[in-house]
């Protein structure tokens, strides 16, 4: 079966920022996290999926429809809930089913209103009344209610309760389940990622660090902790990125059982990582093993 949806060589240049020539696919059925610091170009990435800014140069296929040749046809297939809502004015819930149901013939009234209960989305009240999270859940009662094949989430769960946030994960993971649907979920709290994620694909300043199955991430990536000894130039090779502070070093590692051949017999800690560790580290200058990195 095809990817759900393909990017090669994606490049876009704006005065000051260019996404360069970024590569990834994502199968049927899985959920890939998009991180990075902030400014890394996970909206941009987004934004040009949906053809909502114009892409310099690279390819872009969405159930293997071109999403500039065959742009309507590949949007039709796209739900998709961006970090601000669209949703304003005095367009009362209930309606908004009503007006975006031209857009897409696979419009499933039923399911907007249940979706809507499942929410505690008042179909009457007007968009304008409400809350950011309310809105958000909106968004997505829109975004699910299409049979859409990718699902692009862009910050959802931003303004959202907990207790929300763990039934939308559920749900996410229920929706992917008929192996034909797919989410792209760019998102801070990367602790969402960890419980649902299938793949995770990482930017930072416009390039790709890595595209790979969030176990083989979890499985290799580590960090090694210990004093200034470890972090000279003779083994400056392990490390992404090295950090130091008024308790030690802490670098990254994205080969964890190298490390802990290469530091045998050296007083090294060396720990799984997180994403959340991922994003810390990848987020800071690259550099030589002795660069700090500052508050």
């Amino acid at each position: 079966m095809e990817n759900v949806l393909e990017v090669r060589n994606l490049r876009k240049e704006y005065p000051g920022f260019t996404l360069r020539d970024v590569s990834f696919s994502l199968p049927p059925g899985a959920i890939m996290g998009l991180i990075g610091p902030n400014g890394a170009g996970k909206t941009t990435v987004i934004k040009l999926i949906l053809n909502a800014v114009r892409r310099t140069a690279g390819e872009v296929r969405v159930l293997g429809l071109d999403n500039l040749a065959r742009e309507a046809e590949a949007k039709s297939r796209i739900g998709f809930v961006l970090d601000e809502s669209p949703f304003t004015g005095y367009l009362r819930v209930g309606t908004t089913g009503s007006v975006i149901a031209p857009f897409y013939a696979t419009w499933d009234p039923g399911r907007f209103r249940d979706l809507c209960r499942a929410f505690d989305l008042p179909l009457g009240r007007r968009v304008n009344a409400l809350s950011r999270g309310m809105k958000m859940k909106l968004a997505l009662a829109v975004a699910l209610s299409h049979a859409a094949g990718l699902i692009l989430l862009d910050e959802p769960t931003s303004g959202l309760d907990p207790v929300f946030r763990r039934e939308l994960l559920e749900r996410l993971s229920g929706l992917i389940q008929d192996g034909r649907t797919s989410v792209l979920f760019s998102t801070h709290i990367t602790s969402d990622l960890e419980r649902v994620a299938d793949y995770i694909t990482c930017l930072k300043d416009g390039e790709l660090l890595f595209s790979s199955t969030r176990d083989e991430i979890l499985d290799n990536w580590g960090l090694v902790k210990g004093g200034p000894d470890l972090f000279t130039d003779e083994h400056t090779d392990l490390y992404r990125s090295v950090r130091s502070g008024p308790y030690g070093w802490t670098a990254l590692t994205s080969d964890r059982e190298r490390a802990r051949r290469r530091l045998a017999g050296k007083e090294a800690t060396i720990e799984p990582v997180r994403l959340d560790d991922l994003v810390f580290f990848l987020g800071r200058q690259p550099g030589a093993g002795r660069e700090r990195a500052h508050e």
